[in-house]
């Protein structure tokens, strides 16, 4: 578990802290947060791929809840019986009356 969070959440939390930082023009004082970097590097995968670099960013959202759900979703399918065995003893649980009332 601690390597999906180093490999999978340590990029994600950077880029997206990246990128709300910049496009809201909160620098800090630092080039690298200010929104002409935000804009330069937009454009700069813009007229890589080809695109309009305002319509990437719900692109690269999108790819990123892709990208979760697919990591999270192995993750779901190693630790199956697992998740079965916790689902079985908290159903049991609710049927012998013995769960917690909220």
């Amino acid at each position: 578990m601690r390597y999906i969070l180093l490999f999978w959440g340590l990029p994600m939390g950077s880029f997206w802290s990246w990128y709300l930082l910049s496009v809201n023009d909160m620098n800090f004082g630092m080039l690298f947060f200010s929104r002409q970097i935000h804009d330069q590097v937009f454009g700069l995968y813009g007229h890589v791929l080809g695109m309009d670099p305002a319509t990437l960013p719900p692109l690269v959202a999108r790819a990123c809840l892709v990208d979760t759900a697919i990591i999270f979703g192995i993750l779901a399918f190693r630790r199956r019986r697992e998740i079965i065995g916790w689902a079985k003893t908290r159903r049991l649980r609710y049927l012998d009356g013995s769960a917690p009332s909220a």
